[in-house]
């Protein structure tokens, strides 16, 4: 005897299928974003401002601080992080179990990264000490770090699409 299933239920299927592909398609989207501006910041941005004057440092990190704080970058900020959440979340059962891990260690490697995220900038007083205050090689090797784990995460994400390829 063969059983059918219903088409109501084919159709809950694909559209779950259609739903946690998209999600972790955003999710890769976001992270990809991510992972190029911590990137940005290690290989231009600190290089750049490491070669400048104690007015011009605090200034411009001041500025770059307050400029990045806007719609696009928070949304893709915390975008990567709920939308790797929310693809783990709807890979936990079914076919698509074997790309979890994956999905997994991408959000634990980009929560590191959004846990190390830097505050607001001090006022400036003595320029200087603003600067040394700072911590500019301490910041330099958190963000390293942020690229690394926001990078390998982005890697993760790839895998776990890739594993989600297989099964179908």
């Amino acid at each position: 005897m063969t059983t059918h299933s219903p088409p109501e239920a084919v159709s809950l299927a694909a559209n779950g299928t259609l739903l946690s592909g998209a999600v972790l398609a955003a999710a890769i989207l976001t992270m990809g974003l991510m992972a190029g501006v911590f990137g940005v910041f290690t290989h231009t941005i600190m290089p750049g401002l490491r070669h400048t004057d104690d007015r011009t440092f605090v200034g411009a990190f001041q500025a770059i601080d307050k400029a990045i704080i806007n719609p696009w970058f928070m949304a893709t900020f915390f975008g990567a992080l709920i939308l790797t959440g929310l693809a783990a979340a709807l890979h936990l059962s079914g076919d698509k179990r074997n790309a979890l891990p994956w999905i997994g260690a991408a959000f634990v490697l980009y929560l590191i990264a959004v846990i190390m995220a830097a505050g607001n900038p001090a006022r400036i007083g003595d320029l200087p000490a603003v600067r040394y205050r700072f911590s500019e090689a301490k910041w330099s090797a958190w963000n390293l770090i942020r690229t690394l784990t926001s990078t390998a995460a982005f890697g993760c994400l790839i895998g776990a699409a890739m594993m989600y390829r297989t099964t179908k």
